[in-house]
């Protein structure tokens, strides 16, 4: 099986860039989207195009155009839930927990960290976000469970994932606190998947909408696919898909083998 993750930087304006033809030529299961911009009512009129084979599940954010999180998926989920139990992040629409058999998809939208006037005011709450996540997701991830958080992360873990670290160490996304809580999760079991299968620099998901900056590959790799421990024992693939446009990030994802779903 295969689940994907792609942050459209508004899915109405990229339904009109090749998301439908993307999205029938990717071969997912899957499809966790990031930065919806819309109330399911709105999106009525773009999501005819997919038809009727997709199952479809939104969590939008209180303030119009901001933020939200949607799932497509080939499989009827079992259930999905979309509360932290945390006011300040639920109000944002930023969270998906969906069920497929055993298998558990968390899909999210992080916060950034920068704040109105492009400081790094929101990195305490950023930093609160993942933490709340974190444990919600703890004792499962102990108990075996095969879960994967699939989703925009707004950090750059390590000097390799992005173009230009010393230029950005004190940017949002690259700052020691928001890497050390990324690292946290490594250090406790969670799996990158897309470092399990390429070590290597120069992939990257996000790049500055700036004239030339994609075309020169000086990105950000801040989307990610975290594999639980009980998840990463099915991982038989990861991958970015850097060349579909429509947005300022790309689509990623990772093949499974059936029996993450038990």
């Amino acid at each position: 099986m295969r689940v994907l993750s792609w942050n459209v930087n508004g899915l109405r304006a990229v339904m009109g860039k090749g998301f439908c033809d993307w999205i029938g030529r990717a071969g997912g299961d899957i499809v966790g989207i990031q930065e919806v911009r819309a109330h399911e009512a709105q999106l009525a009129p773009c999501l005819e195009g997919l038809g009727d084979a997709w199952h479809r599940a939104f969590r939008a954010a209180e303030r119009p155009g901001y933020s939200g999180v949607g799932l497509l998926s080939r499989m009827k989920p079992d259930r999905v839930t979309t509360t932290m139990a945390d006011r300040a992040f639920d109000i944002e629409g930023r969270v998906q927990l969906a069920r497929f058999g055993k298998l558990t998809v968390v899909n999210a939208y992080f916060p950034n960290g920068s704040g109105k006037d492009r400081d790094n005011g929101r990195i305490p709450f950023k930093l609160a976000f993942y933490r709340r996540l974190f444990d919600m997701l703890e004792a499962k991830k102990r108990r075996g469970q095969p879960l994967l958080v699939i989703g925009d992360f707004n950090t750059a873990h390590r000097e390799i994932d992005l173009a230009r670290p010393k230029d950005n160490v004190k940017t949002s996304g690259f700052t020691p606190p928001e890497r050390e809580e990324l690292d946290r999760w490594i250090r406790s079991g969670w799996v990158d998947s897309f470092r399990l299968f390429e070590p290597g620099p120069g992939h990257y998901s996000w790049w500055s909408q700036r004239f030339g900056v994609r075309e020169k590959n000086i990105g950000w790799r801040i989307d990610y696919v975290l594999a639980s421990p009980g998840a990463a024992k099915h991982l038989k693939g990861a991958f970015i898909q850097c060349d579909v446009k429509g947005s300022d990030h790309c689509p990623i994802g990772v093949d499974l083998d059936d029996a993450v779903l038990g």
